[in-house]
Parts: structure tokens; C-alpha cells; sequence
């Protein structure tokens, strides 16, 4: 479990004292829920969160533990290291907007014909409990061929869950190499 620290002061300079020190800034927030300000280790949290196995996450804040989803995450504009993140705290039953990643495998039919392959969303939305909501949406593009493409409306979503994109909106998709 990743077990962070909560910050006393949340100003700009305290922030650039823990950023030194190794440590991720991160406020975590949920309806009905107080915002808490937190700091993870940098090195722990990228551990947890490629070792997740479903959409939401155990942390441990203090002396309370909760499930936390990735909302957003601000980059750094020139090393591109992770320098801020928003979790959502994942309440049972309640109904709410998650992004949920989408990963492609195979390799597309329209690669031969000069093409190359496109990703235009990498996270979908979609609305629903967290009982519910999928890990990850896993695409396979091994029959685009070129100018193909997968829309949102394409891809299944489970029991309980709607995706809030347009339907006619492309994920992926196979164009011609210029």
C-alpha cells in the first residue's frame, strides 16, 4: 500500500521544499468528502501505480486509508517528470465520471500499406460506479487497415457503466504516411 504524508501548509514554497526532498504533491478529493493535501515519495507512487491491477488504488494518508483513482496530473514543461496529481477518492455505490485508459495491441493490417497508426484518445470517460468501471478499455487494431478507424460507439462497455464521448468520435485509427 503507498502511504504518503499530509502537508501542513499547501503555499509555493513548502511545495518546492518537498520536491526536493523526492516527494510528488497530491490533493485528494471526493463529493461529501473534505479535500486532503498530501505528499507521496516520487519513486514509491510510480511503483504503485504501474503495479495497479484495477482503476482505483490504495493509499494510506495519515491515519486513514483510501481507494484513489488518477483524475489528473500536471508535467513538468522541459523534463516532463510528474510534478502534481489530483485523485479522485473512490466512494462505493456513488455514481460519478472516471477516465479510464485505453491500450491497443496487435499490429494493423494498413502498416504494410504505408500507414501509421494513430491514438487520439488515451483515456475514455466514463460514468458509472467504481464497482463497475473496467481497468483499462484493451483495443485490438490487427484489422485496420488504412483510413480505418475505432470509434467510441465500437467499443463495450460493462454493466452499469456509459461512456460520456461522442459516439462518433475516433480513438484510434490507421492514416496514410506523409
Amino acid at each position: 500500500m503507498l502511504e504518503g504524508i499530509v502537508r501542513e501548509s499547501i503555499g509555493k514554497t513548502t511545495a518546492k521544499q518537498l520536491r526536493r526532498d523526492g516527494y510528488l504533491t497530491a490533493n485528494l478529493y471526493a463529493k461529501g468528502v473534505e479535500n486532503i493535501q498530501a505528499a507521496f515519495k516520487r519513486g514509491e507512487f510510480a511503483r504503485a501505480v504501474r503495479n495497479k491491477e484495477s482503476l482505483a488504488f490504495p493509499v494510506k494518508v495519515g491515519d486513514n486509508e483510501y481507494n484513489v483513482v488518477i483524475q489528473e496530473y500536471q508535467l513538468h514543461p522541459v523534463h516532463g517528470e510528474v510534478l502534481h496529481v489530483d485523485l479522485r477518492i473512490a466512494v462505493p455505490g456513488l455514481v460519478t465520471d472516471y477516465l479510464v485508459p485505453v491500450v491497443t495491441h496487435g499490429t494493423p493490417i494498413g502498416l504494410k500499406n504505408k500507414g501509421v497508426l494513430v491514438m487520439s484518445k488515451r483515456r475514455l470517460r466514463v460514468r458509472g460506479a467504481i464497482e463497475n468501471m473496467p481497468a483499462k478499455f484493451d483495443l485490438d487494431v490487427s484489422h485496420l487497415n488504412r483510413d480505418d478507424s475505432i470509434l467510441v460507439r465500437d467499443v463495450e462497455v460493462p454493466e452499469g457503466c456509459r461512456l460520456m464521448d461522442r459516439p462518433d468520435v475516433a480513438i484510434c485509427g490507421v492514416i496514410k504516411a506523409k
